[in-house]
């Protein structure tokens, strides 16, 4: 049986990025297994956009950190031909007077306070940023310029090739069917190849994080919620010199972006559909669907009332009970280290998660407390909900 120093099951971002991480920080022997292929799962599903507005003080910590790797991720990762497919084109977010306006509010004021550049606009400036909208309600409008969105499978597979380079063994097409451990201490797992050991295991499962539940005994409260997303051809195109667009107005907190150059990708930021099993595979877009988004849609971009549809598709999110992860120790199997629970979230912070991880894993001071994260916050009810409520903004 092979030994490692650790081993991460899973080669989304969020596992790329801990192997990265865990070979830059000194470990030697480490294994990634992962049922399919890098970046297959939910990761080749994602928008990418990126920002640090949010009403949850350490999830704003985290994205400030990983902003700063995505805007130098070729240096980071040491490899000049890297990229995270960046595209730094701001951060647009909007409220009218209700519900939201206080927690927009207080996001951006947060935001500033940890030191993050933030503006607020009028009518007239967001239009000259986003002419293709109108905002003649809006009671307040953020703008946050260090923001845009990148490409999920591209940071993947540049982690991936990072950590190879540094000898970090990725198995792919290697499931694994049970987590081996004696006396509540990890020993190693159990795969479709054979048996692997380690006393460090750190699973970036996504979905299939309940896999720990089944494995150990020890409740995962995490479940898989599809999003649908839609790619809009208007008559107005939306290049990518303009920012992404989060509209609080929006029955269903919409969120926007360029998308293949003249496109509208846009979303949902609410809750989706909870799936029974996990299952990342594609699911039915309905017209109704389309046609109740489309509607919204119409609202903010004039011009998008004649819009067509120019494709669709479903992604999945691994959702807690408060829309934030669970990250780091799992208290009653010794060696287990968990990062499961991002609710949509995942890809913008991947890059720090990845580095705090390896950090916990390997016994270091972590840059970033994951206490806040614990598994332990949904027995002691000290719960991570933003002041927007569930949903994709935290």
């Amino acid at each position: 049986m092979q030994s490692f120093d650790a081993i991460v099951i899973g080669a989304g971002v969020i596992g790329c990025s801990v192997a990265y991480h865990l070979a830059h920080f000194g470990a030697k022997r480490v294994l990634v297994v992962d049922r399919v292929q890098i970046g297959a799962g939910t990761t080749s599903q994602s928008s990418g956009i990126l920002r640090t507005h949010y009403t949850v003080a350490e999830n704003v910590e985290l994205a400030k950190a990983s902003w700063g790797v995505f805007k130098t991720f070729a240096e980071y990762v040491g490899d000049p031909e890297a990229s995270a497919g960046l595209v730094q084109c701001g951060y647009l977010i909007a409220s009218p007077d209700g519900p939201k306006l206080a927690a927009l509010r207080e996001g951006l004021d947060g935001q500033r306070r940890q030191g993050i550049t933030v503006d607020e606009l009028d009518a007239r400036q967001a239009s000259e940023l986003l002419p293709i909208a109108r905002f003649d309600d809006a009671a307040l409008i953020g703008y946050e310029p260090d923001a845009g969105f990148a490409d999920p499978y591209l940071v993947a597979s540049a982690f991936a090739k990072a950590a190879r380079r540094r000898g970090v063994k990725i198995a792919e097409g290697v499931e694994v069917q049970a987590l081996l451990h004696d006396n509540g201490r990890v020993v190693g797992v159990e795969t479709t190849q054979g048996r692997f050991s380690s006393d460090t295991v750190i699973s970036a499962q996504n979905i299939w994080a309940r896999d720990i539940e089944r494995w150990t005994g020890i409740a995962s409260p995490v479940n898989a919620e599809r999003h649908t997303v839609l790619a809009l051809r208007g008559p107005q195109p939306y290049i990518s010199k303009m920012p992404v667009y989060k509209d609080l107005g929006s029955a269903g907190m919409l969120y926007c972006r360029c998308y293949g150059g003249s496109q509208m990708l846009v979303s949902e930021g609410i809750a989706g559909e909870t799936l029974a099993e996990p299952n990342n595979e594609q699911g039915v877009v309905s017209m109704d669907y389309v046609l109740d988004v489309g509607a919204q849609v119409a609202e903010r971009f004039p011009s998008y009332e004649t819009a067509d549809l120019a494709s669709s598709w479903t992604g999945v999110y691994d959702v807690t009970p408060d829309w934030n992860p669970v990250l780091g120790r799992v208290p009653d199997m010794k060696g287990l280290i968990v990062a499961y629970g991002f609710s949509g979230h995942g890809f913008k912070l991947s890059p720090w998660v990845g580095r705090v991880l390896a950090q916990e894993a390997l016994g270091l001071a972590t840059d970033v407390s994951l206490a806040p994260y614990a598994l332990e916050r949904f027995r002691t009810g000290q719960l991570l909900t933003g002041k927007y409520g569930v949903g994709a903004v935290s």
